[in-house]
């Protein structure tokens, strides 16, 4: 008894009920990550279409005055332009995944292999 203590002190520990269902075991981190961000790439999606609204109202709100004219459409052309990187950056992962892994999805959907 006091063999197996030394070697392994805390005992066996079991995850708690309903983990398996979520993807629980050694590719729960990779999982996460990719909640992370699929839910970073979202909020960025949501935050840009706020923006543009916003920017819009500023511009029919501007009242021909150039300045806030031109602050308008700063920002729609940056709102714009995240959403273009948002969207640029699925598309070299896409990229380098086919060339790297001969797959289109591997970066994006990553599988954790492990021994049996």
């Amino acid at each position: 008894m006091e063999n197996l203590l030394a070697q392994n002190p805390f005992g066996a520990v079991s995850p708690p009920p309903g983990v398996e269902a979520h993807g629980g075991g050694p590719g729960g981190i990779i999982n996460l990550l990719n909640v992370v961000l699929r839910l970073l790439i979202a909020i960025g999606g949501i935050y840009a279409l706020v923006n543009i609204i916003i920017a819009g109202y500023q511009f029919i709100s501007a009242g021909g005055d150039p300045k806030n004219i031109e602050n308008a459409w700063g920002k729609i052309w940056q709102s714009l332009l995240g959403l273009l990187i948002i969207a640029a950056s699925f598309i070299i992962a896409a990229v380098i995944s086919q060339l790297i892994f001969g797959k289109a999805d591997a970066i994006l959907n990553p599988q954790v292999y492990t021994p049996k």
